[in-house]
């Protein structure tokens, strides 16, 4: 099994391998193993955007070996919550990272010019991108495509105007419609003049016992191409949500003012299936195709001559800038999530930041003058549009507060109770009950895919869960996770990969695991993460919940701040944190 991790130094221009044989023994791959070289390689207290704040890349022992292993973790210091930085994105990367040779990739320095790496297998070259800074994340995956020839175990990371300029919540995109989305890893890249990473392999992968892999690879391949995931994800995929939590009153509108948006069905996932969708994607080694492709055509002269643009969408754009930002048609949204993609922004924090903005411009917090005459309106989607622009180009203090995230906006401009951050980041798309609420506070990156809290409301809505039994559903889906995200998999897949069926995975690679040993491991994790964030000054007994979550009637009605702090105190109780 791979073993290796490759540094990079764009400072001093150099790379090395390091065998660390004693690190993946111990912390299996993926986030366990990312999380143990971020606390090594991170000063304490180091500035995000500093050269000496590392990223690091990592897969698992059953990356793309088994179906739906596909995922790749990326772990940094945020610049948007000055703690744990940690995100997730599939694609080919993980592929490529395999047959290169490495399951751990860190990148640390700053080099003196914008530049990008080119990794193919232990060859590292850093070459010149002064050519391709400006240019938008689309256009810069096509020109080194044509420039690094490479084989077809080939994964092509790149940043966008946002992440060279630094906006807190730039992404990454990965090869074609995938992402590095959450938390600012693209503004890390643009602090170390780094526009890309390119990365190809022609290693092969040993297998010690290729009989028993071969039985266990079919038998879990046929669960994953037999579960209903294949026709839930494949068919609709995640859009089909707006719908659902629309009836469910847990659809996110306008700021959070509403739960249900009269206007949703012309943008669920319905809609853009029957008028939009083009083409479904798979990720490499995933026989599911869950990425949804529409055809976006817009007029550019009014002769009937059009420019066709392919745009990928899921639930969490539609959400933060359709219903969130009342957009009323598929095609406003579409166009906003394009935008996202051409700039690099993160589309749920630039959702969110825009829903903010629009809301305290309604209520005259700040004015014409601040946003150069842009009209902050709902629905108004030019008008978002000329806003993302001026977030990346940053041409007033306004613009600039905004690129940092709502929490630093709303702490110059007021309308902290409508500013919907959780741990410092925006808030994803479910108002379902108390649980997603705490769900996301106490997650280890603040997002609903650390425990699926948004899950466990609507299992308390039909089971009649009380407090205790939420929080620790909430404590069991963090950790059990947190093994998973060590593997590094895909979470659409998580009902396959039962404990018995990773413990049977592992045993055809040549590691044993128990139960009892993958419990005590994503503990373990979970408990290593949260010292990274308390080290770096999370302090959850100070956490923020906005107050708009108790005015706005949820999925399981108007919550109680109450509830929140009960659960809150017994979830600090079980870890032993009091």
């Amino acid at each position: 099994m791979l073993r290796r991790v490759l540094y990079i130094d764009l400072t001093r221009g150099e790379s090395w391998v390091e065998e660390k044989h004693d690190l993946f023994e111990e912390w299996l791959g993926g986030t366990g193993v990312a999380t143990q070289i971020l606390l090594k390689e991170t000063p304490e207290g180091v500035d995000p955007l500093s050269p000496d704040a590392p990223i690091i890349f990592s897969i698992g022992p059953l990356s793309t070996m088994f179906p739906a292993m596909t995922k790749t973790v990326a772990q940094f210091k945020s610049p948007l919550t000055g703690e744990l930085g940690e995100c997730y994105a599939g694609g080919r990367l993980a592929m490529a990272m395999r047959f290169a040779g490495h399951e751990s990739i860190v990148i640390r320095g700053r080099a003196e010019r914008p530049c990008y790496i080119s990794i193919e297998n232990d060859v590292v070259r850093i070459r010149d991108a002064t050519s391709i800074w400006g240019i938008g994340a689309a256009r810069v995956g096509v020109i080194l495509r044509d420039v690094e020839k490479g084989v077809g175990r080939r994964s092509i990371i790149r940043i966008g105007p946002a992440g060279e300029r630094m906006v807190r919540y730039a992404c990454v995109v990965v090869d074609t419609y995938r992402h590095f989305g959450r938390l600012g890893l693209g503004a890390v890249f643009g602090s170390k003049n780094l526009k890309a990473i390119v990365i190809s392999g022609t290693e092969d992968v040993a297998i010690p016992d290729p009989k028993r892999y071969r039985e266990v690879y079919n038998r879990i391949y046929r669960m994953v191409v037999q579960t209903d995931a294949m026709e839930k994800y494949h068919d609709l995929g995640t859009p089909m949500n707006v719908n659902v939590l629309n009836l469910l009153k847990g659809l996110p509108t306008r700021n959070f003012q509403s739960t249900s948006f009269a206007e949703a069905e012309n943008i669920s996932g319905e809609r853009l299936a029957e008028e939009y969708l083009f083409r479904r994607v798979s990720c490499a080694h995933c026989p599911i195709g869950c990425i949804h492709v529409a055809m976006l055509k817009t007029a550019f002269t009014p002769h009937h001559e059009f420019e066709v643009r392919r745009v990928s969408y899921d639930y969490e754009p539609i959400y933060s800038l359709g219903s969130n930002l009342g957009v009323t048609t598929a095609e406003g949204v579409l166009v906003l999530i394009d935008t996202c993609e051409r700039l690099g922004l993160d589309a749920m924090s630039t959702g969110v930041v825009l829903s903010w903005a629009t809301e305290a411009y309604e209520k005259d917090l700040i004015t014409p003058q601040e946003t150069l005459g842009v009209p902050l309106q709902w629905n108004n989607v030019k008008g978002y549009i000329k806003a993302m622009e001026n977030i990346v180009a940053a041409p007033n203090e306004f613009y600039a507060a905004l690129a940092r995230g709502v929490e630093f906006a709303a702490s110059r401009y007021g309308g902290m109770d409508f500013a919907m951050t959780l741990g410092g980041n925006e808030v994803s798309g479910y108002h379902t009950g108390p649980a997603s609420i705490v769900g996301q506070l106490v997650g280890v990156r603040h997002s609903h895919l650390d425990n699926a809290g948004y899950s466990i409301d609507q299992t308390a809505a039909k089971k009649q869960l009380d407090l205790s039994s939420m929080v620790d559903q909430i404590i069991k889906e963090d950790d059990s996770r947190s093994v998973f995200n060590s593997l590094v998999g895909c979470l659409f897949a998580r009902g396959v990969y039962t404990e018995e069926n990773i413990i049977d995975a592992l045993g055809s690679v040549g590691i044993t695991k128990s139960k009892e040993e993958l419990t005590e491991l994503g503990r373990r994790i979970f408990m290593e993460k949260y010292r990274f964030k308390t080290r770096e000054g999370f302090d959850l007994s100070k956490a923020r919940i906005p107050r708009r979550f108790f005015e706005t009637v949820s999925t399981l009605g108007r919550i109680d701040p109450e509830t929140v702090e009960k659960m809150i105190a017994l979830y600090k109780e079980r870890r032993g944190w009091v």
